[in-house]
C-alpha cells in the first residue's frame, strides 16, 4: 500500500474516534435503563397507537399534585393484560377507534399518597372537579379511595375510547375519576348516547376477558390476572 494512502488512512482512523467513543456511551445509556419485573411490560409497545394520558405523573389529578411513585408517564401492565388490551384494541380500531389509556400498573407507594389525602381532611382543592357531590370523609366507605387498589397487581386499567378520526374522546357524561354516582355503571344520569359509548368500551373490553368496577365506567381488571394476591411497589419509569 502507497505511503500516502496508509498516511491517509491512519488519518481518518483517528478522525473517527470520537464518534466510537461518543457510540459507546450511547450504547451504555442505553444499556442502563431500568428493566421491568418479570411478567410486566410497556403498553405501548403492544399497542403503539394508544394515548397515553398519565394523569397521576402530572397535577391534572384529583390530589392536584404529582403522585408518588409515578416517574414517568409511561402505562404498565401484566402480560397477560396487556395482550387481552391489544386485542380490544385491535377490534375497536377496525371500528374507527382508538384507546386512551389513563392508568394501569398503580405502585403501592402512590396508593398510599391517595390514602395520606383522603384522611387530610383540610386539603380540599380539587372538590369542585373530583367530588363535587361527596363529603370527603366517605370516600373510603364509598369505594373511592382504598388503602389497597387491584392496579398494584398489574392488571387493572384504566381507560376510554377517542374517535380515530377526531382525535376527541367519546362522550362518556362524566370524567376520568369523578366521585359520582354520574361515573357508575348503569347510571340513569346520563344520555341514551352517552350509555351507548360506554356500552362499546364495556362489552369490548368483557369480549376479552375483563371485568368492570361498578362505580367507575374507566375501570377495568383481567379476570385471569396472573398475581391476584401479590401488590406491587416498583415505580412507574
Amino acid at each position: 500500500m502507497p505511503r500516502r494512502l496508509r498516511n491517509a488512512l491512519g488519518l481518518a482512523a483517528l478522525a473517527l474516534l470520537p464518534l466510537l467513543g461518543a457510540c459507546a456511551a450511547h450504547v451504555g445509556t442505553t444499556a442502563s435503563v431500568p428493566s421491568l419485573p418479570a411478567g410486566f411490560v410497556y403498553v405501548d409497545e403492544l399497542i403503539p397507537d394508544a394515548i397515553l394520558d398519565v394523569r397521576y405523573c402530572s397535577t391534572d389529578n384529583f390530589v392536584g399534585r404529582r403522585i408518588d411513585g409515578y416517574l414517568a408517564p409511561r402505562i404498565i401492565l401484566t402480560r397477560e393484560a396487556a395482550e387481552a388490551l391489544a386485542a380490544v384494541a385491535a377490534e375497536l380500531r377496525a371500528e374507527g377507534l382508538l384507546l386512551k389509556l389513563f392508568d394501569g400498573y398503580r405502585p403501592q407507594t402512590a396508593v398510599n399518597h391517595f390514602v395520606r389525602w383522603a384522611e387530610d381532611l383540610s386539603d380540599q382543592e380539587m372538590k369542585l372537579r373530583y367530588y363535587p357531590e361527596v363529603d370527603k370523609r366517605e370516600l373510603f366507605a364509598r369505594g373511592y379511595i382504598a388503602e389497597r387498589s387491584g392496579h398494584s397487581r398489574g392488571s387493572t386499567i384504566d381507560l376510554t375510547l377517542v374517535d380515530g378520526g377526531t382525535g376527541e374522546e367519546l362522550d362518556m357524561g362524566s370524567g376520568f375519576d369523578l366521585f359520582a354516582e354520574i361515573s357508575h355503571h348503569g347510571t340513569d344520569r346520563i344520555s341514551a348516547a352517552q350509555t351507548r359509548n360506554r356500552e362499546r368500551l364495556r362489552d369490548a373490553m368483557l369480549r376479552h376477558g375483563f371485568v368492570l368496577y361498578p362505580y367507575e365506567w374507566w375501570h377495568y381488571t383481567l379476570a385471569a390476572e396472573p398475581f391476584p394476591t401479590t401488590y406491587y411497589d416498583f415505580p412507574v419509569r
